[in-house]
């Protein structure tokens, strides 16, 4: 499984980011995603986007591109923009668009308004990933995940579906069935988030828990609970050939050994 694993970068600066690419370099991980979120964003986005082009063409990556955080004056601004970044990633064989409307979408200006906007251009031949909660309606009460998910792959624009993070296993079986089931002409890829559980992971997320991603009290109230539901979810991940995305720190060789530890001794 471990050439089937993709790994989230988190990084404040250039210096750490070339730190963390070379330790990927040295471990023999190829596939790494960037996110588009916190500090990084816009320079600092665009930025690692040319130094890992220049410097580090080994790297299967897909940068995730906030339409929240790279808005730049003006919806007709940021969308040539970001129809110019999808553009350069058409000379680069390793290099994938994760399309994501931010944590907070701006109005008229989201990941359906944008692929509408896509379809239209001539001669742009592009295949996008796009994110899909299965927890929104169920636990957020927010009935439109699946109604956006049929607008947006009928662009025909779209190979991949990465889910969010969430601990209920029997909604994301409903989910992933439902998705198959519209989508069934389309070949997709699918993308699991995944977190190895810790004391430190708990007690950060009850400090401040993240927007519209649900974690059961269950887990949070028990880490050997967390540890048998993150078991159950590497073997749905498995069985239903979803990549899984690691967003647990592994930027050291204890770490590593401790992420990879667990996804093989996974039910």
């Amino acid at each position: 499984m471990n050439n089937n694993i993709r790994f989230e970068l988190s990084f404040k600066n250039i210096a750490q980011l070339d730190d963390k690419l070379n330790f990927c370099k040295l471990n023999n991980i190829k596939n790494i995603n960037i996110p588009c979120k916190g500090l990084i964003k816009k320079d600092l986005f665009n930025s690692t986007i040319k130094y890992i082009s220049k410097n580090y063409d080994e790297f299967n990556v897909t940068y995730h591109y906030s339409l929240y955080h790279q808005y730049s004056k003006n919806k007709e601004n940021s969308y040539r923009e970001f129809l110019d970044f999808v553009k350069s990633s058409q000379t680069n064989k390793n290099f994938e668009i994760l399309l994501v409307s931010g944590s907070n979408k701006k109005k008229n200006f989201d990941s359906v308004h944008v692929l509408t906007y896509l379809k239209k251009e001539k001669n742009l031949k592009v295949k996008l990933g796009i994110a899909y909660n299965p927890y929104l309606k169920k636990y957020y009460n927010i009935p439109s995940e699946r109604e956006r998910f049929e607008r947006k792959i009928s662009s025909g624009l779209i190979n991949s579906i990465w889910f969010q993070y969430g601990t209920d296993i029997k909604v994301l079986q409903n989910e992933l069935t439902y998705l198959k089931n519209v989508a069934k002409e389309e070949k997709l890829n699918f993308f699991g988030s995944l977190f190895i559980p810790s004391k430190q992971f708990i007690a950060r997320f009850k400090f401040r828990p993240w927007k519209e991603v649900y974690i059961s009290e269950k887990c949070l109230c028990a880490l050997e609970n967390f540890f048998d539901f993150t078991n159950d979810l590497v073997s749905f991940y498995k069985k239903n050939n979803i990549t899984p995305v690691i967003e647990s720190d592994f930027s050291s060789s204890e770490k590593l050994d401790y992420v990879y530890s667990f996804l093989e001794n996974a039910r």
